[in-house]
């Protein structure tokens, strides 16, 4: 009976603590315009830029902080990483909160904490993993794919344990 007992309790151990870890699916919660093929071309010029070289503080007014690219970075995934536009905040509440007037579309939505600015082109979090854009964005030349990348560099940082807090 005791064997039994300790059987049990060493068999409930093993699988509480070294059980395999499940984590989430490999890819991106696409709510974009764009195919997911898109999404996995600007995943990989993220992932080859981050390998390169690595500016932590690219705030224009800062002394940059470039560190030796992390060939990690060419590993990371994207697991489940939510990807979506949400509506330009209007010109009227850009200038109110601001003082800043820009045409419609702004190309800015509002930026939850905890980011250091109030409103921006594009923004990420991590837990859970998602990113989000301007919608007037989207086909706007080159400048998606641009604004995508940097913030797939961001989640890629991030996954390597860098402090994106600057980014």
């Amino acid at each position: 009976m005791h064997l039994r007992l300790r059987l049990v309790l060493l068999t409930m151990l093993l699988l509480g603590c070294g059980g395999e870890q499940t984590s989430l699916p490999v890819g991106f919660l696409n709510q974009t315009q764009h195919s997911n093929a898109d999404l996995w071309t600007i995943w990989k010029a993220a992932q080859q830029t981050v390998a390169t070289q690595i500016d932590i503080n690219p705030v224009q007014d800062a002394p940059p902080i470039i560190l030796a690219g992390d060939a990690r970075a060419l590993s990371v995934e994207p697991h489940q990483l939510s990807v979506a536009p949400r509506p330009d905040v209007s010109s009227q509440l850009l200038f109110a909160e601001t003082g800043i007037r820009r045409n419609p579309p702004t190309g800015l939505i509002a930026c939850p904490q905890p980011c250091n600015v109030r409103f921006a082109p594009a923004y990420s979090l991590y837990h859970p993993p998602l990113v989000r854009y301007a919608a007037s964005w989207e086909f706007a030349g080159n400048n998606f794919s641009t604004i995508l990348q940097y913030e797939f560099e961001n989640q890629i940082l991030d996954s390597l344990g860098y402090d994106v807090s600057w980014r």
